[in-house]
């Protein structure tokens, strides 16, 4: 992957930025995805915000050697911090963090969000505390995809500053966009969850010490929810 080239998951995250965006991309990384949006014309300004000096450096040389620096900032800042008033940011992408860690980079940060921009999340599991504080913060749940690569499930949230929607437990679980559509994806997904929440099931049976009460009985919450969505 390099920025010209992006792997499969940031050009899913790609696709839900909108045209033309001034987008803010928090724990940037080497800076790809700002950069590759830039190179393609598909964005008009760039913020690459990174809180560790090694990937800050990298996306400081991405966008020096692609001679981006009239149009993209990169800045050493902790979470969204590194967005500035002036920015003017109309999108903001956080991709391949704990869901919990995404949650709480909102909520540090939540003074420098206008309320205008649209948010394309993508977590590595922790999917539900994520919704939980989109939807306590006053953002609606626009579109969700799954995708598999490289042996891993990704999700990718869009959410937007809207009426907003009270989600059931199964809806924050699932993802609510996620449940409406099924996509073989998807169905794929809680296929192989399915099996693993089973075999987890029944190995707390066999175990030899005791597993607590509230654990078996989150597990088998879980493999009766995911039974009822596969039908």
């Amino acid at each position: 992957m390099n920025q010209n080239t992006l792997s499969m998951r940031l050009e899913r995250v790609a696709a839900h930025i909108p045209a033309g965006a001034r987008l803010a991309d928090i724990g940037s990384d080497h800076g790809y995805l700002p950069v590759a949006l830039l190179l393609r014309g598909a964005i008009s300004a760039a913020v690459a915000g990174e809180v560790a000096q090694t990937p800050f450096q990298a996306a400081h040389r991405s966008v020096r050697e692609n001679q981006l620096e009239h149009c993209a900032s990169v800045r050493l800042a902790s979470g969204l911090a590194a967005i500035e008033a002036g920015d003017e940011i109309s999108a903001v992408s956080i991709c391949g963090m704990g869901g919990e860690t995404i949650r709480d980079i909102l909520e540090a940060g939540k003074a420098r969000l206008g309320g205008h921009e649209r948010l394309v999340l993508q977590p590595n599991g922790g999917e539900q505390p994520l919704r939980q504080w989109l939807a306590d913060n006053g953002y609606r749940i626009v579109c969700e995809e799954v995708l598999r690569e490289n042996r891993f499930d990704y999700e990718i949230i869009v959410a937007e500053r809207g009426q907003p929607e009270r989600y059931s437990p199964e809806q924050l679980y699932f993802g609510p966009r996620l449940l409406e559509a099924r996509s073989p994806a998807f169905l794929f997904k809680w296929q192989r969850m399915l099996r693993q929440k089973q075999q987890a099931l029944a190995n707390f049976e066999r175990a030899r010490e005791a597993v607590a009460p509230e654990k078996v009985q989150d597990f088998t919450r879980q493999i009766a929810w995911i039974s009822a969505v596969l039908g």
